[in-house]
């Protein structure tokens, strides 16, 4: 006989998916689960019918002390994936907020930022968790850390407008050039929005990174937002197996269990080199918002207060690029993602990104990427 199993797992989230995909994983391999999965969004309340649910094993990720009691008074086991609060004390798997927050830091540091900022939530564990991290690395880097939170749920949760105009407020308060890390993706569109209704170019004035990697967000944020990627499948994967044992009788060696972020999604967001020249930023925005229209070197100087020899020399010297191999650099990376997000033909990829003709284009790529755009499509989109 099957065990039936019941997965309380958000699915209105990238993060819940992915979990729900590290489960099936498990699963697969095993084909012993009979499972009831419940859909809602990670705010609801568990379904009522658990207090009289006569199943094998439950995985939640809307654990409150009312489902603990029901889990206590029946036996059934049950794996705890919350991380909205702290752990009620039961086998629970996480993702490492801690080296999420660390993962982010670096990826700032490493780019020569020397001030720094955190846009959390208000009482959501995993938040404070990814906070806390990121500023005592920040700090230890003898850094500067702001920090700036509002409720993510509930009734003191801000509407969208009022959110905005406290976010502006935060960001005018900011030294110029500076990097932030948003607790989530969700944070981190507020956050590039502000700063967009506020006039700061991301990233030469403001860089910006999320966490959790939902593409979908990322790429709406514009320029796209680089984040850190957990191992969402990871901690479903290991919640499985977890309550393998558990409703095998046995009992595991430790209650807590973190799982590792996988890397960083890096996208324009932050692809930059902390710079504090505001003419060198202005004429870096001006090529990132124009280099797909076909411009050259003396456009830049056309509409940016810089003279070339200025703009040359102070290129080489924050980017090891000349004006030039910065436009080509900017035109390549849009190139490669239209490539992995789209089946456009090399011809319209050429036109859209400011190529007079698809040939040239492949020159370019090559010399850049060190491989033709058909291998690097291949090689992004295996199958």
């Amino acid at each position: 006989m099957k065990r039936h199993v019941a997965l309380i797992v958000e699915t209105s989230s990238i993060y819940g998916r992915q979990v729900l995909s590290g489960i099936i994983q498990h699963m697969r391999m095993f084909d012993d689960w009979s499972v009831f999965l419940d859909q809602h969004d990670l705010t609801q309340e568990p379904p009522r019918w658990l207090a009289n649910w006569a199943g094998d094993g439950i995985i939640s990720r809307t654990t409150t002390p009312e489902l603990l009691q029901t889990v206590q008074a029946t036996g059934v086991p049950l794996i705890e994936l919350t991380d909205r609060h702290q752990s009620h004390g039961r086998t629970y798997v996480w993702s490492d907020d801690a080296a999420i927050g660390r993962m982010a830091a670096e990826h700032l540091l490493e780019r020569g930022f020397r001030e720094f900022g955190f846009c959390g939530f208000t009482n959501e564990a995993w938040s404070e968790r990814r906070q806390d991290a990121f500023s005592q690395r920040v700090e230890a880097a003898q850094r500067r850390c702001h920090q700036y939170e509002s409720p993510w749920y509930g009734p003191d949760a801000l509407s969208w407008e009022e959110e905005q105009q406290r976010l502006r407020a935060w960001l005018r308060t900011l030294p110029s050039s500076c990097g932030i890390m948003a607790c989530n993706d969700l944070r981190g569109q507020q956050v590039v929005d502000a700063c967009l209704q506020e006039g700061l170019s991301v990233p030469e004035e403001v860089a910006i990174i999320g966490a959790d990697n939902d593409t979908l967000l990322c790429r709406v944020c514009s320029p796209p937002m680089s984040s850190v990627i957990p191992n969402a499948e990871g901690v479903g994967f290991r919640a499985a197996e977890l309550l393998t044992q558990l409703m095998n009788g046995e009992v595991p060696q430790k209650t807590e269990h973190l799982i590792q972020p996988l890397g960083v999604a890096e996208r324009q967001s932050t692809d930059v080199v902390a710079i504090d020249d505001p003419d060198i930023a202005a004429a870096l925005r001006y090529i990132r918002e124009n280099a797909c229209r076909g411009i050259n070197v003396v456009d830049v100087t056309d509409n940016v207060a810089i003279s070339r020899s200025s703009l040359e020399r102070k290129l080489r010297q924050y980017l090891s690029r000349t004006p030039q191999q910065e436009i080509r650099h900017v035109q390549i990376k849009r190139v490669c993602e239209l490539l992995t997000s789209t089946e456009l033909p090399a011809e319209q990829i050429a036109t859209l990104c400011g190529f007079d003709n698809p040939e040239y284009m492949y020159v370019v790529f090559r010399r850049i990427v060190g491989m033709t755009p058909g291998k690097f499509r291949s090689k992004a989109k295996p199958g």
